[in-house]
C-alpha cells in the first residue's frame, strides 16, 4: 500500500537542515517552495535556480581538475562528469524512502537536479562558463522540456518574473495540495526524461523501485549526457571566468 496523499496544508518536502547550509545533492527546500507554489513553471524554477547554485561549482571543479592535471583532455574531463553524476543519478532512484506520489514527486525533483548539475559540470568542462544565464536555457531544451531556445528564454522570463512577485507578495491561493503534486510531479517527470507513471509504479511496488528507479534513471541521465556533450563539444571557445582570489569553495572532486 503507498501512504496517502498528504492532507491540505500538510508537507511533503524535507526541510531544510536545521543547522548550516543544505548542501547540492537535492534541490533545495526554498526552491522545493517555489516549484509547489507555480508547478507549471517548476522546470523554470528549477533551471534558474540551478544556474545560480551549482553553476559557480561546476567552473571551480573544472578549474581545480585542470590545475591538478593539466595534461587531461576535454574529452576526459568531461566523461569524469558524466560518470559521476550517472552514477549519482542511477543510487537516486530508490533511495528517497518515501512511498506513493510525495516519493514520486521527490524522486523526479532530485533526478532533475542531480541531471542539471551534470549538464553545468559538462559545460564547465568543454569550457563554456557554467555560470551564465544562457545555460538555465540549454538545460531546458536539452531536457526537452522546450524544443528551441526561444521557447525556453521566454518561459524562463515568466518564471523570473513569477519568482519576483512571490517574493514581493506572496504564493496566493493555490489549488488542492494533491492535485498541486501531480502536476509538479509530471512536470519533473518531464524534465527528468523519465515516465511519470513509471516513478509511481515503482513506489507501489516493494522492490521495484530499486530495479525500475535505478535503470529509468541511469538511462535517462546518460542520453541527456550525450546531448549535453554534443551541445558543448561545438562551442569550443573557452568562457570560464578565472576564480576569485582565495575562493576554494565548492565540490572537491569528480
Amino acid at each position: 500500500m503507498s501512504d496517502p496523499v498528504p492532507a491540505e496544508g500538510q508537507s511533503v518536502i524535507p526541510p531544510t537542515p536545521p543547522s548550516g547550509d543544505q548542501d547540492d545533492e537535492s534541490p533545495p527546500a526554498t526552491l522545493w517552495d517555489r516549484m509547489r507554489q507555480d508547478p507549471q513553471y517548476a522546470p523554470e524554477h528549477l533551471a534558474l535556480e540551478a544556474v545560480r547554485r551549482l553553476g559557480p561549482e561546476a567552473a571551480q571543479w573544472a578549474q581545480r581538475i585542470r590545475a591538478a592535471q593539466p595534461g587531461i583532455s576535454t574529452e576526459a574531463l568531461a566523461e569524469q562528469a558524466v560518470r559521476r553524476f550517472v552514477n549519482q543519478a542511477r543510487l537516486s532512484g530508490a533511495v528517497s524512502g518515501a512511498a506513493g506520489l510525495p516519493g514520486a514527486v521527490i524522486d523526479v525533483g532530485v533526478l532533475a537536479w542531480t541531471q542539471a548539475r551534470m549538464v553545468l559540470h559538462v559545460a564547465a568542462a568543454y569550457g563554456t562558463d557554467p555560470t551564465h544565464t544562457d545555460r538555465a536555457t540549454d538545460l531546458l531544451v536539452l531536457q526537452k522540456v522546450h524544443k528551441a531556445a526561444a521557447s525556453a528564454r521566454l518561459a524562463l522570463g515568466v518564471a523570473a518574473g513569477r519568482e519576483r512577485a512571490g517574493a514581493l507578495f506572496g504564493g496566493g491561493a493555490q489549488a488542492p495540495l494533491g492535485r498541486v503534486m501531480l502536476h509538479l510531479g509530471i512536470r519533473l517527470a518531464q524534465m527528468a526524461g523519465v515516465r511519470a507513471a513509471k516513478r509511481v509504479f515503482a513506489k507501489l511496488v516493494p522492490g521495484a523501485a530499486i530495479i525500475l528507479g535505478t535503470w529509468a534513471n541511469s538511462s535517462a541521465t546518460k542520453k541527456l549526457a550525450e546531448r549535453s556533450r554534443a551541445l558543448y563539444r561545438q562551442h569550443g571557445t573557452p568562457r570560464i571566468p578565472s576564480p576569485r582570489p582565495g575562493d576554494e569553495s565548492g565540490d572537491q572532486s569528480a
